[in-house]
């Protein structure tokens, strides 16, 4: 079993046994809505291991924690509700999810798309085995090498067996109608991508389109220019990691690049303010100062940029 698969049953415990860490939102008025889950990087915040000040304001109380990056899609008129990202959060980014829609009868979402294979976007799964929840078919769509990971290594492909989960297949530019009002189409990305592809997703409705990328190398990595894809939605969730070079003291950041927020927003310095406010930051890993730090919060807002909070309602 890769060593990815291993960890991810280790950290998806740990948050399994986390709890509650704040209430559900309230539920929102719109008939159908995309609710942030989750701001943080895979491993959450505060970060295993992390002896940093970034974390140990938490265990201080004085910062709050925060959950990895995950939205929910509802859809009331359909009566069907959607995670995008299955994280090791998934029993209290679920709770949510059922408590904002209002639906809390209904025992497991009406599916989950996920990005790729690194432990923060699929590691939740294992919620629907029989060890927890029992699922019975929930749809999981996956890109094709997302899929063979899934189907060929435990404890993925016991659920797959079990039927606790059925794989449906996405494509990358090829939509996928989840109701009526809601379309969704995987954008591949450059990444790194050692047990599948990395997609964003544009989600759609009749009256509004969202860009969320959590992951990705770099802008300038990609086939297609960041600023075109904005210009073509109303919301844009783009991977936040880390907001300028130096974070990670003693190990080079090429090992897992990002595009930092700083060069995020110097890309988008030309672009009228109607552009940047659709531009919201999310995925932070622990040591982003957007999570702590109310001067990097205030500097990102001064540029006309806007920041993910969990609980964060957009209609569609």
């Amino acid at each position: 079993m890769p060593t990815c698969a291993l960890f991810g049953i280790l950290i998806c415990f740990l948050f399994a046994c986390a709890g509650a860490r704040q209430s559900p939102p309230n539920t929102p008025a719109d008939e159908c809505f995309l609710l942030v889950l989750g701001v943080a990087q895979d491993g959450a915040y505060p970060h295993a291991g992390c002896q940093r000040s970034c974390c140990q304001q938490v265990f201080a109380g004085r910062q709050t924690p925060k959950l990895p990056a995950c939205i929910g899609l509802v859809d009331r008129r359909a009566g069907k509700v959607f995670l995008l990202e299955a994280t090791p959060a998934f029993a209290e980014q679920w709770r949510r999810l059922q408590a904002a829609a209002g639906y809390p009868d209904k025992r497991t979402p009406d599916g989950i798309l996920l990005t790729h294979a690194h432990i923060g976007h699929y590691a939740g799964l294992m919620q629907l085995g029989r060890e927890v929840m029992g699922a019975k078919n929930t749809p999981v769509w996956a890109m094709p090498r997302m899929e063979q990971f899934l189907r060929t290594n435990g404890p993925w492909s016991q659920l797959v067996g079990l039927q606790n989960i059925e794989l449906r297949p996405l494509r990358a530019d090829s939509s996928v109608q989840l109701t009526p009002d809601l379309r969704v189409t995987p954008i591949q990305v450059p990444h790194r991508d050692e047990f599948s592809e990395t997609v964003g997703f544009r989600i759609e409705s009749p009256r509004k389109k969202v860009l969320f990328i959590p992951d990705i190398d770099k802008w300038e990595k990609w086939s297609r220019d960041i600023a075109e894809q904005v210009r073509d939605v109303d919301y844009a969730l783009l991977d936040a990691t880390f907001f300028k070079d130096g974070e990670l003291p003693g190990r080079s950041m090429q090992e897992v690049p990002h595009p930092f927020v700083v060069e995020t927003m110097q890309h988008f310095s030309a672009a009228p303010a109607t552009e940047k406010k659709k531009v919201t930051f999310i995925h932070l890993n622990h040591t982003n100062p957007m999570l702590w730090d109310a001067a990097a919060r205030q500097e990102v807002r001064n540029a006309g940029f806007s920041i993910a909070e969990e609980g964060m309602v957009l209609g569609l």
